[in-house]
């Protein structure tokens, strides 16, 4: 048959592999060659260099995400286009893995790393390079858990007062404009006086804040907390570390009659200077803090309003010195899935900010007050099936400072265009 195969043909293939066949077979038989020593020193190999689901006890979970966006600003004087990687939820990766003990009871860990390609809450007019490249440990502990009693977590973590403003924001902003999206976007950058001159201070100096620039919440700190379990709603916490720092705050979730709710109350003490990075004199030390805030969200409508107050008080500050700095602020928003895509979140947004002095550890004033106006608006859609959020935010900062000397000095407005993206695995 012509361009095919005889009946001969046929059959010496068919012979050639069934002496192949034969052969494979001897020697997978044979136990005592050296194919299975290979074999297994090879798995050995694979078991040392792949990443596992964890021991048999205790699993393991990865996961994070990539926050990455492109900063167009504007100091009045000067503007540009910075890109990198968004400071106010930065990239980041995290192990985790819990144990069964008994019934009702858990143990488990938490190591969670941030990454910084080119930190947006390090940019000045004169560099987006500042902080680059880096790796963060953001938290390493361990906890126990029961049904009955609640969690024990020992290590570096969030206080019970950390993003105590921003984790009462109910809506899908959380992640790109909540309580402390303005000392974040601003920070860095250096303060313009009305004439367009540089001061030699950032915005970061004239604010105040135990956390990203805003009163009223902590950070992580190496601490020993407790959280109580659910009780209606309601889930209680405390913590202390940091040679000395302790706080406590009170967390409530429901839904009313189709208005689902969010509230978080909190507050906390420190007489560490250093750990607090809050300034004021060693000695004698002592700063206070405490702040509420919280959403309401229609259901039906997906209409929202998110707002929230904190303050923070330095007693060991000099007489001449304004102690308290304060902000409230108000979010409005409607949130809504209009097509299969996702939810769609468009809001704005209002903050005022009284900061008090700005006084080194060494006692050396820098401010003794301000008063500064922040506003903003912005869209977040959700992509599902990327487990994506796109995002659209249009910042404004203004206002005044009291220098050394007691002269009030006016502040050339700033504006920001945040645009980017955040992907999550």
């Amino acid at each position: 048959m012509r361009g095919g195969v005889t009946k001969a043909g046929w059959l010496s293939i068919l012979a050639v592999g069934g002496l192949a066949l034969g052969s494979a077979a001897a020697q997978a038989a044979d136990l005592g060659g050296d194919c299975c020593g290979d074999l297994e020193e090879r798995i050995s190999e694979l078991e040392a260099t792949t990443a596992r689901k964890g021991n048999r006890k205790v699993s393991l979970t990865i996961s994070g995400w990539v926050n990455e966006a492109a900063f167009f600003w504007d100091d009045g004087t000067e503007q540009n286009v910075y890109v990198g990687t968004n400071s106010l939820e930065q990239s980041r990766f995290k192990f985790a893995g819990e144990a069964t003990i008994a019934d009702g009871w858990s143990a488990g860990y938490t190591v969670e790393v941030g990454i910084v390609g080119n930190s947006s809450g390090a940019w000045t007019q004169d560099s987006d390079k500042t902080g680059s490249n880096t790796f963060t440990l953001r938290k390493s502990n361990w906890w126990v858990k029961s049904k009955t009693y609640g969690k024990l977590t020992v290590g570096l973590e969030g206080s019970s007062t950390y993003h105590l403003l921003d984790d009462a924001d109910g809506a899908n902003t959380r992640n790109y404009s909540d309580a402390e999206a303005a000392g974040v976007a601003m920070g860095g950058f250096f303060v313009r006086n009305s004439a367009g001159a540089l001061t030699g201070l950032s915005w970061g100096d004239v604010m105040r804040g135990f956390n990203n620039k805003t009163p009223g919440q902590d950070g992580r700190r190496n601490i020993v907390r407790y959280d109580s379990p659910e009780f209606a709603g309601f889930v209680a916490s405390a913590s202390w570390g940091e040679d000395d720092l302790w706080d406590t705050s009170l967390t409530y979730k429901g839904e009313f009659n189709g208005i689902k709710l969010l509230g978080k109350v909190g507050y906390g003490e420190s007489t560490d200077p250093v750990a607090s990075n809050c300034g004021g004199s060693p000695v004698n030390f002592k700063c206070t803090w405490w702040g509420a805030a919280g959403t309401a969200m229609h259901t039906p409508t997906g209409l929202y309003l998110y707002a929230g107050y904190g303050e923070q008080k330095i007693d060991s500050l000099p007489g001449v010195a304004d102690d308290t700095s304060t902000t409230w602020f108000l979010q409005p928003g409607i949130e809504r899935k209009w097509h299969d895509i996702g939810k769609t979140t468009i809001f704005a947004e209002y903050r005022k900010d009284d900061p008090g002095a700005n006084v080194s550890t060494a006692n050396v004033l820098t401010t003794r007050g301000a008063d500064l106006t922040f506003w903003a608006g912005g869209v977040v859609q959700n992509i599902e099936a990327a487990a994506m959020d796109l995002y659209v935010i249009y910042r404004h900062a203004e206002g005044d400072y009291t220098n050394t000397a007691g002269a009030k000095v006016e502040i050339d407005d700033f504006d920001m265009v945040i645009s980017g993206a955040r992907i999550q695995f």
